[in-house]
């Protein structure tokens, strides 16, 4: 079966099937990696260092500084995965990133909002919890 018919099936398959399924087909090996914890989003390094509790705005902002320094570093954006927004339950397509990527943490001196989080005793608490 050549790619596109594959891709067409697959698609005509997600579509069929509740909205959880048909985004976890969508994001494929990108969203076992980030239910394996090979990949985070933001907001998971946000909960692990503890600051898990900040408004949806601050989150949104900490993932656009990161975003940044990721394209910044590697001059393309990251991978993407469907997730499910914590309040509201909508789907969202947001950014994993490796747990030691170091735009997550150049994200976190740089937004104004969480850089009391960028100092050395969280950095070792996310790594110690990463690994």
């Amino acid at each position: 079966m050549n790619a596109a018919r594959h891709i067409a099936r697959t698609h005509k398959a997600a579509r069929a099937t509740n909205r959880a399924l048909a985004y976890r087909t969508l994001s494929g090996l990108v969203a076992a990696a980030v239910e394996q914890g090979r990949l985070i989003r933001t907001g998971d390094l946000l909960e692990r260092l503890g600051a898990g509790d900040l408004r949806d705005g601050y989150q949104s902002w900490y993932g656009k500084h990161v975003k940044a320094a990721y394209i910044a570093a590697n001059g393309q954006p990251p991978v993407k995965v469907w997730a499910r927004h914590r309040r509201t339950g909508r789907w969202n397509h947001v950014a994993a990133y490796s747990p030691f990527d170091l735009s997550l943490y150049i994200g976190l001196a740089t937004y104004k909002r969480t850089a009391f989080l960028a100092q050395p005793a969280f950095y070792q608490a996310a790594f110690t919890e990463a690994a």
